[in-house]
């Protein structure tokens, strides 16, 4: 039977964790030193129907599954391989809890998964042709990765419609009458798309809606901590890991929430308390806590590099970061390959100097992302896509081989000295690494050419950049043949190839290109690889990122414990850069995309917050009015110099920088980006790092991004917080991050004027001393904050 208070709880062991002697006297649970689940299981998102769950994603060793219980409301079946657990709704799907609970007995241990109900709701569209007369209608647009053909209209009684069962959220289309893409002239409601067209918006439901239940940390003592509830509750959850926890732990009364935290937790170095709950009005937000043997942490400086909620990540590309050794250079003497598109001599050895000198130490950064660095050809080679430009592979996206490193890049013995200086400075190193595609000069490819995915398609059309028509099997060029990885043999070399690069260099992980055009079975290859061959036996963290250009709902399709731990959030940094690089956007789309990201990857994700990436051209050069939205930024790149036209865009990249900083997520800089340094499309984005001669407005910059490094670093509130927004207008932005009594305010105005900007706070922060980071003209009054903050500007206030 339910109960009014339903406490859940759970404990497993993190990668990188010891288990302690001893315990406290408090109340323990019954746990394993062997636990099946690895790290914290996320929660499972179901269907509106039915729900397959990998269970390798979760658990260790399946075929041990004793049993298992859900809500009455949902019934589940085990496959006969016992590979597979699909969970049913019974009955009408109103009956099933917006948030449940998952039991399952392995060799007599009880593990929970918390079960969230699907969030789809049924959207109606309709299109009136009025007069006009048409043989075909769909609809192409966010819902569908813009895909033709996959959501067609029906004419029924004149109208051309369709249902579609989507999350609630905004999305961007266009109706297709007859192959012509256009406006839908039924919706008023539109939006420019940054690449000089218009698409209509549609809007499903409500992404945070009004009455459900809010959730703040208040208090820690040496064995509690006490939650704060907005809004009455129908049921809450509490996990610490993954171990159930009867309500002898948990007790409510008009302080709160009150969680006594069980005494095994003194013998973990690491665990997590987790708190979820929900009324009939939705789903609150999610509590993450960090216990050190069982004791909440409240000073920053006892995390290390294997607490990934704690990284910030810099990316830079090895060739064009600094020349460390120049007798490695080799640049292709090909006329044919203009000098943006050729080796400019960056190497490993660079990278050790620039450790040595304390440039990314001094700027705050914690894990280099760096790229491929595998054997790339020898020659140039043209690309499919006219005007047909000949590149070298300085890049290292065109692997020739997988476990050798090319020679232009440095030596194994470089790599292994960069890895010994990284982590010496309490600092972690992800390789990128390409699965998706080998170089057509590969031996693998030569040996095997039925390895790969066809060059031609039936319809005689060359399958070469179909990104979502053909995703899992499209080529990025004629000379890139894709790896068709469902081929177990060419799965198993791949991924082993990877856990390589992890075993014998001591890699904290990878950055992994091409993501969504890779099919899922590799990815779980490799996860668990990683889990039985380096997470397990040699306790060490490992994070993976994705790349995925795309939905939401497909970039969140591959975070899970069986697959990757992260991607990079592409929706929000487009929204973030048209925020803030444009005078007319609005802070309430910015906060509007934030709370979208919220509902679809949970308040504590891993995900990336990038400034900018190796694809996309430099943040600085719109933010500066030297590129336009609507021009191509690439072909500009080939047109013209791209320099910053207008120093405001330094204000804006500040302004961009302390969003990511300040936000939960990840923060990734992309080399270049901590100054401002200005380029259009590829390859004038990839210009060669410059460390000396900067500007004024640069050195201010980089000072600025360092700061606020230093700053999140330094902040709980800003790596475990709770998030709340206090107040959102056109031209300014105001959220507030809590952990515990420490709270930072941070309050943004991206008007060409100077403004003052009132803010009302919570009661529990009255009284509180506040310092103004950044020396902007601040007062607390009672519950009110007044800031003075100048054009394009903002300021973090803490306690």
């Amino acid at each position: 039977m339910q109960k009014s208070l339903h406490i859940i709880a759970g404990i497993l062991f993190l990668a990188g964790l010891a288990v302690l002697q001893g315990c406290t006297s408090h109340q323990n649970i019954k746990i394993t030193d062997k636990p099946e689940i690895t790290g914290v299981a996320i929660p499972v998102i179901m269907q509106p129907d039915s729900t397959v769950l990998v269970l390798g994603d979760y658990f260790l060793h399946p075929k041990s599954i004793d049993s298992v219980f859900t809500d009455k409301s949902i019934s589940w079946r085990i496959s006969p391989d016992t590979s597979e657990l699909t969970l049913t709704p019974e009955g009408k799907t109103g009956t099933v809890p917006r948030v449940s609970v998952m039991k399952v007995w392995i060799d007599g241990f009880c593990y929970s998964l918390l079960l969230e109900k699907s969030r789809k709701i049924w959207q109606h569209i309709s299109f009136n042709p009025k007069d006009k007369k048409y043989k075909k209608v769909e609809i192409a647009g966010e819902m569908n990765e813009w895909t033709i053909g996959r959501t067609p209209l029906h004419l029924k009684d004149g109208i051309w419609q369709t249902d579609l069962l989507l999350f609630p959220g905004k999305y961007q289309y266009k109706l297709v009458v007859d192959k012509k893409w256009i406006l839908d002239p039924g919706n008023p409601e539109s939006v420019d798309n940054n690449i000089g067209g218009v698409n209509s918006v549609l809007r499903v439901g409500n992404i945070n809606p009004p009455g459900a239940p809010g959730l703040f940390t208040t208090k820690a003592e040496k064995d509690k901590i006490t939650i704060g509830i907005k809004n009455k509750t129908k049921e809450i959850f509490v996990f610490w890991q993954n171990y159930q926890l009867d309500e002898k732990f948990c007790k409510i009364d008009s302080t709160g929430l009150k969680i006594t935290i069980p005494g095994n937790a003194g013998s973990i170095e690491r665990s997590f308390l987790r708190v979820w709950a929900f009324n009939a009005s939705g789903t609150s937000n999610e509590i993450l806590v960090p216990l050190e043997a069982g004791r909440v942490i409240t000073d920053p400086s006892k995390l290390t590099r294997a607490d990934k909620q704690a990284m910030i990540i810099y990316f830079l590309m090895v060739d064009r970061f600094r020349n460390g050794d120049p007798k490695n250079d080799a640049p292709l003497k090909d006329k044919e390959i203009d000098n943006k598109l050729n080796f400019q001599g960056g190497d490993l050895t660079g990278i050790v100097q620039t450790l040595e000198k304390g440039y990314f130490q001094d700027l705050g950064v914690s894990t280099l992302w760096i790229s491929p660095i595998t054997q790339n050809p020898k020659d140039g080679w043209k690309e499919y896509p006219a005007p047909h430009r000949k590149f070298s592979g300085y890049h290292g996206y065109w692997p020739i081989t997988l476990t050798t490193i090319d020679p232009r890049f440095g030596t194994p013995d470089d790599l292994k000295e960069l890895v010994k200086q990284a982590h010496g400075s309490n600092m972690n190193v992800l390789l990128d690494y390409v699965s998706n595609h080998v170089h057509q000069d590969s031996k693998i490819f030569k040996d095997h050419p039925d390895w790969v995915t066809p060059l031609i398609l039936p319809n005689k059309k060359k399958n070469i950049r179909l990104w979502d028509e053909q995703r899992l099997t499209t080529w990025f060029d004629e000379f890139l043949p894709t790896l068709d990885l469902t081929k177990p043999e060419v799965c198993g070399m791949m991924s082993d190839s990877a856990l390589f690069w992890v075993k014998n260099y001591e890699l904290d992980g990878f950055r992994h290109d091409a993501t969504k055009h890779i099919p899922e079975i590799y990815w779980r290859t490799l996860t668990k690889k990683l889990k039985n061959q380096v997470v397990i036996p040699d306790n060490r963290s490992i994070y993976q990122i994705g790349e995925t250009f795309g939905s939401r709902d497909l970039i969140r399709s591959y975070v899970n414990p069986g697959e990757l731990d992260a991607q990079f959030d592409f929706g929000l940094y487009f929204d973030a850069r048209t925020v803030f690089a444009r005078e007319n956007a609005s802070f309430k789309d910015l906060n509007y995309s934030l709370q979208e990201s919220f509902s679809y990857y949970g308040e504590h994700s891993l995900m990336g917050n990038i400034t900018g990436n190796q694809d996309l051209a430099r943040f600085i050069s719109f933010a500066s009015g030297a590129l336009s939205f609507s021009e191509n930024d690439q072909k500009a790149g080939w047109d013209r110099d791209i320099e910053v036209k207008d120093t405001a865009g330094y204000g804006r990249l500040a302004m961009l920088q302390a969003f990511n900083m300040t936000i939960p997520g990840i923060p990734v800089i992309y080399y270049g980006d901590e100054f401002g340094m200005p380029g259009a499309g590829d390859p004038d984005n990839r210009r060669m790092m410059r460390f000396d001669n900067l500007t004024p407005q640069e050195k201010k910059v980089k000072e600025t991004v360092s700061k606020l490094a230093h700053l999140r670093s330094s902040s709980m509130p800003l790596l475990f917080g709770d998030f709340k927004s206090l107040e959102t207008s056109d031209k300014t932005y105001v959220y507030m991050r809590t952990y515990f009594d420490k709270v930072v305010f941070v309050i943004f105005n991206k008007d060409k004027s100077s403004r003052k900007i009132d803010v009302e706070i919570p009661d529990r922060f009255i009284g509180a001393r506040l310092i103004n980071q950044f020396g902007s003209d601040a007062k607390l009054e009672k519950n009110k904050i007044t800031v003075n903050l100048k054009a394009n500007s903002f300021e973090i206030l803490t306690n």
